[in-house]
């Protein structure tokens, strides 16, 4: 019985290792898409709650500057 549940135990943890980044950049570009998506989070809810939207972008461009390339937050990372 032991066997079986370690056996259990063993299988289920294997897709959760197997999505784990093997390396530092992949790690680190997670991470920037994650700021990057945040920001855009942010912006659509200042302009949810009714402020302009120049007044929104100009927060997203703050939030992403040395993030991603474009204006405005392009979801892309910088290199």
């Amino acid at each position: 019985m032991k066997k079986l549940l370690f056996a259990l135990l063993v299988a289920c943890a294997l897709p959760v290792a197997a999505h784990e980044p093997k390396s530092d950049h992949a790690r680190e570009t997670i991470a920037q898409h994650q700021a990057m998506a945040e920001a855009h989070a942010a912006a659509a809810q200042c302009l949810r709650s009714g402020k302009d939207e120049k007044t929104c972008h100009a927060e997203l461009t703050a939030a992403c500057k040395g993030l991603a390339l474009g204006k405005r937050c392009g979801m892309r990372h910088a290199h």
